[in-house]
């Protein structure tokens, strides 16, 4: 963290705990920080925090994006979305220089799937929800799941009024390829798949250190 940098605030349990500590380090040493939101959530811990709230209007490239992650293989591909938010949180990681990942000791894996098994969010338009069902388990396999919200009656409503599915596959895939293939799909808004974006990952773990995992080498 240094002055007058913008950062990318993601969504989270995880991301409630740096928020925190980036607001008592901004009141410790002075700095001028401006946040970018990839949620509600993330712009109302902002503003409850006191740091300064902007966008991607006034902000269109970011100095670092910080998040968190629902899986993390060995290669730092990501599994991300399990609250809803993967779209504004690729958008705002992807334009950041540095994008940096934080969670549990957990969600360390070497493949996708062996710890999270609630599948791949995949954010969709409402109207495309039915064949983009049927396209995701037709090419790929698995099952695909509609979101549904516990206190309110239907389906999950992302932040841009989209529903999500949950893709649980059933092996472990050429992620890229796969990635690339779902996208293409028509009413696909974007995945939770994060394909080699993350920098660094730093995991909290079960005895209180923390263990560290970088973008391997080209």
């Amino acid at each position: 963290l240094q002055n007058n940098q913008v950062l990318g605030i993601g969504s989270g349990s995880t991301i409630v705990h740096a928020v925190h500590r980036l607001a008592e380090r901004v009141k410790e040493e002075n700095l001028t920080i401006v946040c970018v939101p990839t949620s509600f959530q993330a712009r109302q811990l902002i503003l409850q925090n006191g740091l300064t709230l902007s966008d991607l209007d006034r902000h269109p490239e970011l100095d670092v994006a910080i998040d968190g992650a629902d899986e993390v293989d060995s290669d730092l591909n990501l599994i991300k979305g399990g609250g809803g938010c993967l779209t504004q949180e690729k958008i705002v990681a992807g334009f950041a220089k540095c994008f940096i990942v934080i969670a549990d000791y957990r969600k360390k894996s070497d493949n996708l799937g062996e710890q999270w098994k609630k599948g791949v969010p995949i954010e969709v338009i409402p109207m495309a929800y039915v064949p983009v069902t049927r396209a995701l388990t037709k090419n790929f396999g698995g099952v695909v799941e509609l979101r549904m919200a516990v206190n309110k009656a239907g389906p999950v409503v992302t932040d841009n009024g989209n529903f999500i599915l949950d893709w649980k596959f059933d092996k472990v895939h050429e992620w890229r390829e796969v990635n690339a293939a779902i996208k293409m799909i028509p009413g696909v808004v974007e995945t939770g798949l994060f394909i080699g974006m993350a920098e660094v990952v730093y995991f909290g773990m079960e005895d209180g250190s923390v263990s560290v995992r970088e973008k391997p080498p080209c």
